[in-house]
């Protein structure tokens, strides 16, 4: 099948008649019919069927058609990549990109001092998951992103930037005093405490979760979360315990809760990436530098 035969063909699978798969890709109905008739007998087989006025699919059409849609799912990514090339040219931007827990404390430290150094360079940030963040990267569709997790990509090169401690963030009155004064807190001093979990899937909660699992804390798990800042939110407002990295623990409010280091130590680790299809400019080596220092800046 050429290219223009799938076109016609995806078009008409998804909107049933040859008249609307024309308005669909914006060509005449004719030219809509003669492209599928012309694949059709390439292939040597049928593709559709006309039953009460609408063209069906037949059994040969519906094995095709996934593997056509992923073929279109190729053809958007190449169409991204290239929008994203287009766009990476443009002289003075720089597109950034950061998970969630880096996105309130480190990255407006990190902005306040690439600003002072380049303040012609624009910045676009957008605060995403690590997958999304290794996706876009990929694409080129960003120029830098900083996660949590190590990440083993062919498109991409990482660089460790920081280690963070994982925090106790403890609603206040809820820990003795013994404990607060001591400055830090073994796991076991946490059972029978309602405990906000981090979701299993997240590269912190597995840490997390095989760290409390090897202690045998026996923690009372009430709830868990996908993000730090909202285990963080909920430990502000008294529902429990919350055990996050060391970035979004230092945007607790001390008012209302209390912060200890875990014992035994768990650490996390901050990475920047970047594409490795082309060398890396200098506004972007700046802004990892910049990144870096903001890291050692947070308690």
């Amino acid at each position: 099948m050429r290219l223009r035969h799938i076109e016609v063909f995806n078009a008409i699978m998804l909107t049933g008649s040859v008249s609307a798969a024309a308005r669909m890709i914006n060509v005449t109905q004719p030219a809509v019919s003669r492209t599928l008739q012309h694949a059709e007998l390439q292939l040597g087989f049928a593709l559709f069927q006309r039953v009460g006025g609408r063209l069906q699919p037949t059994p040969e059409a519906r094995t095709l058609h996934p593997h056509i849609e992923r073929l279109f799912a190729q053809l958007d990514e190449v169409q991204r990549l290239s929008a994203s090339l287009k766009a990476g040219r443009g002289r003075g931007t720089l597109r950034v990109l950061t998970v969630l827990g880096l996105s309130y404390e480190v990255f407006p430290r990190a902005m306040q001092l690439f600003r002072e150094k380049h303040p012609r360079v624009v910045v676009h940030h957008q605060a995403l998951h690590s997958p999304q963040i290794v996706s876009a990267l990929a694409l080129q569709e960003a120029d830098a992103g900083y996660v949590f997790v190590a990440t083993s990509h062919p498109a991409l090169v990482q660089e460790r930037l920081a280690e963070r401690r994982v925090m106790c963030i403890a609603p206040k009155g809820l820990l003795p005093a013994r404990v607060l004064r001591a400055g830090s807190i073994q796991l076991q001093q946490l059972a029978g405490l309602p405990l906000i979990a981090l979701d299993g899937r997240d590269p912190l909660g597995m840490v997390l979760d095989h760290a409390l699992r090897g202690q045998d804390a026996g923690l009372n798990e009430v709830m868990s979360v996908q993000t730090y800042h909202v285990a963080l939110a909920l430990a502000h407002h008294g529902v429990g315990v919350a055990l996050v990295e060391g970035c979004t623990a230092a945007s607790a409010d001390r008012a209302r809760v209390d912060v200890l280091a875990v014992e035994p130590a768990i650490a996390t680790t901050v990475h920047a990436l970047r594409p490795a299809a082309h060398p890396q400019s200098v506004a972007a080596r700046a802004f990892t530098r910049c990144m870096q220092q903001a890291l050692q800046q947070i308690p």
